[in-house]
């Protein structure tokens, strides 16, 4: 009989089964423990030679080549991506010196870079006062610099460089590196290799005559892969760090260059308005109250006994109802992490507002008070701070913890935002009526995701708390798998002709929610959903900011190792069954991703022919078998529906791991999935009626008009 005829499983689900004899398991143990017997005394034979000449200190390029993550932060691209910057940034401190207004970073082919800019130079010759060549200095002695007197009027007001690790650290850690300097009428060349300078030390610094007005600095090194894991930094890195340096060094061109398959291509950022220019181009023309740009000028100390130093604090905001952005700058760094200006930012702003609305009586009686986060939800604010004096996290430097700057900028933000909203009453109405919206929607988002986390956290009894799910005996998550089937009916249809051992019955009563048209706190109400939800086992996964600490979900606490949506072979059951992939895809989209969701397959008809029954799920199908049978009298039935099916056709065309029928719901490409179910089930409307005038001619022998 052709396979057609008798329809296999379409995939294979065996379990492997390693067997092994116990002759060679008892052998294998024998190994194991002679193995650890020498390890062992390997590592007590090691530990016993533990004496004065076992401590070593790590001298020259050593200490950065061979743990470079304590300078870079990472030995990985992370760290390689910082170690550009360290050099980017030794140009853009002369830049905001006003020595320079253009700095080129050129990134090519085979992972070198080359770092471009014309300020004054970077000294290389003789120094009479440390009795060394200031290449030395600078390229091969950590903690060695000229940022070091910034707050007693050295040559850096404020620098982003203040270790003195950068240059040489970023040498050490090259393949190669070619410094070539311009200034005082010269040109200056140093090369050096693995971390040495190539040549004689009295000999390494070419000198040769120039133009006399040139000036600038040109570096150029490969990162080494014998200190870095990759060195393959992503374009997408440098166009955001030479963006982000743009906009905090107002008016100063950085051009980026990479090298491509075609040659290179060159993009050029420039703000000339700074952060002001940044804020409107990333809020465009949809903010509720116009930006506005504030600065100041402060002096203080960190503590009694510590000296002055000197703070600039320059910032941009607005509020806006479509879009919220809080980025902090201190010295042209980017504080990822925050620290000082993001803590005054939290305080000032929260404070500020809270008071204005109790001042205008807007809470209403016994209500609680603003939040950060209601604040941060409309707020785009761009801070861009400068100081003397700098207490950076660490090397990386995204974060800072002056203790002066943040109480600095507490005092000038907080009085700033007062007089804004005295003085801009119309703003001012804007700006609380939309914290008060977003207050009020987290604390209804809040009650809705404690009642949802304690609903799914229940150590409930499947089978006594949720409605009409039948369970399986079996424990064993690797072989349990779940029907979810199309009504009462088809239940207990379903019931009668499963195994009871691994097979357990969810029926869904009518159609569930639409779930991507639908907002969670109406899902999250559904008793349908629920139940589901909890038979599931697996918690949810939900892509809203407000309910992030929802998170409950655990792909290890799924019940089982198969989902199968199980509906009648028509127009509803295949609308219930899109209904129910929705809602999967939704709330728990992983179970999709990782392959646990499944459909069944149930034959379109049923065709008796002397004492043999036929099962065709196609019309394709259906022809094969009547011209495999010929002239014979046979008759055809349309399949009715799950539940007037009786158990004996039931295990054998739908519930028989051995002949049923699954379609393994796996998306080759998430991308496209996602498109297709927000174009088919979301709020796209007009997108919907294209896409069914465009293709609807394809499905016409699938309609049912009977």
């Amino acid at each position: 009989m052709p396979a057609w005829l008798f329809p296999m499983t379409m995939q294979r689900f065996a379990a492997r089964k390693s067997q092994s004899g116990k002759g060679s398991a008892a052998r294998k143990g024998v190994s194991r423990v002679q193995d650890t017997i020498i390890e062992r005394t390997n590592m007590a034979n090691t530990t016993a030679n533990y004496g004065n000449d076992s401590i070593r200190q790590l001298k020259d390029e050593e200490r950065v080549r061979l743990r470079p993550a304590v300078i870079f932060g990472s030995d990985g691209l992370d760290g390689c991506a910082h170690a550009a910057f360290e050099i980017l940034s030794n140009s853009v401190d002369e830049a905001r010196q006003g020595h320079g207004n253009l700095i080129t970073l050129t990134a090519f082919a085979d992972g070198s870079i080359q770092v471009e800019d014309n300020g004054r130079g970077c000294p290389l010759d003789w120094n009479p006062t440390e009795k060394r060549f200031n290449w030395e200095l600078v390229f091969c002695e950590l903690y060695a610099g000229g940022k070091y007197n910034n707050n007693q009027g050295g040559d850096y007001d404020f620098s982003l460089g203040t270790n003195g690790l950068g240059s040489c650290a970023t040498q050490y850690a090259s393949e190669y590196m070619d410094v070539t300097v311009w200034r005082d009428g010269n040109k200056y060349s140093l090369h050096f290799k693995k971390g040495k300078v190539v040549g004689a030390k009295k000999k390494a610094l070419q000198i040769e005559p120039a133009d006399e007005n040139r000036t600038g600095t040109t570096i150029k090194w490969r990162p080494d892969l014998e200190v870095f894991t990759s060195i393959d930094i992503p374009a997408d890195w440098y166009r955001e760090t030479m963006r982000r340096q743009a906009v905090v060094n107002a008016n100063v061109t950085f051009r980026l260059r990479l090298e491509g398959p075609d040659g290179f291509t060159e993009e050029d950022f420039c703000y000339p308005k700074g952060i002001e220019d940044y804020v409107l181009e990333k809020v465009g023309s949809e903010y509720l109250t116009e930006p506005f740009f504030i600065q100041a000028d402060r002096r203080g100390r960190d503590r009694e006994d510590l000296p002055d130093y000197n703070v600039k604090i320059t910032a941009c905001l607005c509020f806006s109802r479509t879009f919220q952005m809080q980025e902090y700058y201190h010295n042209s760094s980017w504080l990822e992490n925050g620290g000082s200006p993001e803590k005054a930012a939290r305080s000032a702003l929260t404070s500020a507002l809270d008071a204005y609305i109790k001042s205008q009586d807007k809470y209403t009686k016994n209500e609680s008070a603003i939040k950060w986060q209601d604040v941060q939800d409309c707020l785009v604010l761009v801070t861009n701070c400068f100081s003397t004096q700098t207490s950076y996290e660490n090397q990386t430097k995204k974060a800072i913890n002056n203790r002066f700057i943040q109480q600095a900028m507490t005092a000038f933000f907080k009085e700033r935002l007062t007089t804004y909203l005295i003085e801009n009453k119309e703003a001012a109405g804007k700006i609380v009526e939309q914290v008060l919206i977003n207050k009020r929607s987290r604390e209804n988002a809040e009650k809705t995701r404690q009642s949802i986390k304690t609903n799914l956290q229940q150590k409930t009894d499947m089978a006594n708390r949720v409605q009409k799910f039948i369970d399986c005996r079996s424990k064993d998550k690797s072989r349990r798998e779940v029907y979810i089937v199309e009504g009462d009916s088809a239940a207990g249809a379903i019931r009668t002709s499963r195994d009871a051992e691994f097979q357990g019955v969810m029926p869904v009563r009518g159609k569930i929610l639409n779930c991507l048209k639908e907002d969670y706190p109406r899902i999250f109400k559904s008793d349908i959903i629920m139940d589901l939800l909890r038979v599931l086992g697996c918690g949810v996964e939900v892509k809203d900011r407000r309910m992030k600490n929802l998170g409950t979900f655990d792909l290890d606490n799924l019940n089982w190792s198969k989902v199968i949506i199980c509906t009648d072979a028509d127009v509803d059951g295949y609308h219930i069954r899109t209904l129910i992939l929705t809602m999967l895809y939704r709330l728990v989209p992983t179970l999709i991703d990782e392959g646990f969701v499944y459909i069944a397959e149930s034959p379109l008809y049923e065709i008796n022919c002397k004492e043999k029954t036929y099962f065709a799920y196609t019309e394709l199908e259906k022809n094969n078998i009547l011209k495999e049978i010929g002239d014979q009298k046979c008759s055809i039935n349309r399949s009715k529906g799950l539940g007037e099916n009786d158990p004996d056709m039931m295990w054998l065309t739908t519930m028989n791991p051995e002949t049923r029928r699954l379609i393994k719901v796996e998306p080759e490409d998430v991308a496209t999935m996602e498109n297709m179910f927000n174009l088919l089930l979301g709020n796209d409307d007009e997108g919907r009626k294209r896409h069914i005038a465009e293709h609807g001619k394809e499905y016409l022998d699938q309609l049912d008009l009977q």
